[in-house]
């Protein structure tokens, strides 16, 4: 975990740079929300994933010539139903896939967490599926895991996704399990009941950030 950075402006509270992961249909998105809602400054890797892959960028250009056309829509953007089909079951294209797209995504990450410090932001949040993956922890003052059962894992991805039993483990299958992933993170956030549920335990982890941020108490 890295020395959270003093926040300049005459503000004597420090930057907190928090990574919320986990795997997918753990509810990471929502719980990215909640926290925006509380006053955190949220970066969506995903969504930054797709500004890197955007006709035109170096990274899509690199994806179009090893895919080929076959990974566009007719408009000519990328189709992602169609490249996740292309790489789940293929670990090497999905490898130099991830070769591709990550080193994008961090500049555009970088970029985004710089201008957060600089509009005075305290608590800056990245929401990074693949953190503990792409070896992305150290970047990070407190790592936060999602966790969620098993089994309410395939449940909600059959229900997100309209997708059978199978397809939803399979999916699962590709991902670091659950339980090393809240090994290695700094905080576990249970969500395994209601909406309303996950929002208070959010609450109560943001005021805990708050208080790392200003009082420099340890996570």
């Amino acid at each position: 975990m890295n020395t959270p950075s003093t926040c300049g402006k005459g503000n004597p509270a420090t930057i907190l740079k928090v990574a919320v992961t986990g795997s997918a249909g753990s509810g990471k998105t929502s719980a990215c929300k909640r926290l925006e809602e509380l006053g955190a400054r949220v970066i969506s890797a995903d969504v930054l994933a797709r500004q890197a892959v955007e006709p035109g960028s170096v990274a899509f250009e690199k994806v179009l010539g090893y895919f080929g056309k076959k990974v566009l829509t007719q408009k000519g953007t990328r189709d992602r139903k169609m490249l996740r089909r292309v790489i789940f079951n293929d670990k090497a294209a999905r490898k130099t896939l991830e070769q591709f797209v990550h080193p994008e995504v961090m500049k555009l990450m970088q970029q985004e967490m710089a201008k957060a410090e600089s509009d005075g932001e305290i608590i800056i949040v990245v929401e990074v599926p693949l953190l503990f993956e792409s070896g992305l922890e150290d970047f990070f003052d407190v790592t936060v895991n999602v966790s969620v059962p098993y089994e309410l894992q395939i449940q909600r991805l059959m229900e997100r996704d309209n997708v059978p039993y199978d397809e939803a483990e399979a999916l699962l299958k590709t991902q670091m399990p659950d339980d090393v992933k809240s090994k290695r993170a700094t905080v576990v956030l249970k969500n395994t009941g209601s909406i309303e549920q996950m929002k208070k335990s959010v609450d109560f982890l943001y005021k805990k950030l708050s208080n790392i941020s200003e009082k420099g108490e340890s996570a």
